[in-house]
Parts: C-alpha cells; sequence; structure tokens
C-alpha cells in the first residue's frame, strides 16, 4: 500500500535523469514553491502480487485513511472481483503509518464500511515500525514507475496518470491509474463508540499489527 508523499504539480525540477534531444532542454523553475493554482497529487497504490498487476489512485486533496480504503475499493471493482470471483477473504499487507498507519481509528472504520459492501473479511498485516522498505510494493511497484516518471515535469494530473499507467517490466508488470477527484477532509474523529462498533478479530502474535474486521450483515437476525 501507499506511495512516495505527496507530489507537487507543475514545471519542476524532477529528480533523475532522462535523455532530451539536443538543444531541447526541459525549461523548469529555479525553485519548487507549491503552485496554488496547479495543486499537488496524491498517489495511492495497490499491489495484486499473484498477477504482478497494480492500481495507483491519484487524489488531488489529502491523505486520509478514506482516501486509502477508497483506493482499495477501486481496485476491487475494477480488477480485483473479476479475477478473483470466488474470493472468501481480502488480505492486505500495509505499512505501519500514514494514512493505513495501525494506530489510525478512521482506518479501522473504514475498512469496516469496505467489508460491509463486500461481504468479505478483511485480513490485515502490518508491517512493523521501520520495515516498510521490505514491502514487495516498494522494489516491484514504486521503483518502477519513479524509474518510468525520472527527469520529467510532472506538470498535470493527466502527465502523472499517463506515466504511471505506462509503467512496465520484463516480469509483465502492468500498472493502472486513475484520478480520484474525491474530496477527503482531515482530522476526522471516531469516537469510542464508534471504534467500539468495529468488528474486529485481533490474531495471537502482535495483535495490534495483525488482524481480520469481519462483515457485519444489515439484516435483522429473525428468531421463531
Amino acid at each position: 500500500m501507499r506511495f512516495p508523499p505527496a507530489t507537487q504539480l507543475g514545471d519542476f525540477k524532477a529528480v533523475g535523469r532522462e535523455y532530451e534531444p539536443t538543444g531541447r532542454p526541459v525549461e523548469v523553475r529555479c525553485h519548487d514553491f507549491k503552485d496554488k493554482d496547479l495543486g499537488h497529487a496524491i498517489p495511492y497504490g495497490v499491489l495484486d502480487i499473484k498477477a504482478n498487476e497494480g492500481m495507483v489512485s491519484v487524489g488531488v486533496t489529502n491523505d486520509t485513511s478514506a482516501f486509502a480504503v477508497n483506493s482499495i475499493r477501486a481496485w476491487w471493482q475494477h480488477l480485483g472481483q473479476k479475477r478473483y470471483p470466488k474470493a472468501t477473504c481480502l488480505t492486505i499487507t500495509a505499512d505501519g503509518g500514514g494514512s493505513n498507519s495501525s494506530r489510525t481509528r478512521l482506518w479501522k472504520t473504514e475498512l469496516q464500511k469496505l467489508a460491509n459492501e463486500l461481504a468479505l473479511p478483511i485480513r490485515v498485516c502490518h508491517f512493523p515500525p521501520g520495515t516498510s522498505k521490505w514491502n514487495k510494493i516498494e522494489h516491484r511497484l514504486f521503483s518502477y514507475v519513479s524509474l518510468n516518471w525520472r527527469g520529467k515535469p510532472l506538470e498535470t494530473l493527466q502527465v502523472i496518470i499517463d506515466l504511471i499507467g505506462a509503467t512496465t517490466t520484463s516480469t509483465g508488470l502492468k500498472v493502472y491509474a486513475r484520478l480520484d477527484p474525491g474530496e477527503y477532509e482531515k482530522g476526522i474523529k471516531v469516537t469510542d463508540a464508534e471504534l467500539a462498533a468495529v468488528n474486529i478479530e485481533r490474531d495471537p502474535f502482535h495483535p495490534d499489527w495483525n488482524y481480520t474486521i469481519h462483515p457485519i450483515s444489515k439484516d435483522p437476525l429473525i428468531i421463531s
């Protein structure tokens, strides 16, 4: 899960080098102050390890838990449910911090909503602090996206989406990119009662990092 931090949009200097025809250098700004009109892009990635297939949602407001879970929802709607129609559980490996932090209440309540929608339990395994570098998404998706857009000014959202979607590897990686124009508000508070309503089953091994959120049926139990 997740991606590098929010990326400023505009004709700013990009990290890395890229060959260009002689005498046609790409002109960029001297300073990388945020352009209020262009804003920023927030990529959030989902990697299907088995299929070697990734999807990156590009948000435009804030990197929140609601945005993270909606990115997972989009992956399932567009790719996951067709590939795994007989799935009985959705397993997620995620970093320990950021919008999908193991300590974030909103992450768990949003996952509960998703579990209810899919009628599937969602198992989450967080990487311990300081170990996210071993997350396969870093080496099998993000690194290749970074190589593909090296040296290219990320001037618009469409440029970012096109560069992400054009990322491939010799081992057959496919990447899909989509714009998420949703408004994701920062600072949403989750009450103790809302958190207690999450149908969570914690593992015996490091229960803060490993747990399953089971769907809650909307149909009332009828006893005759």
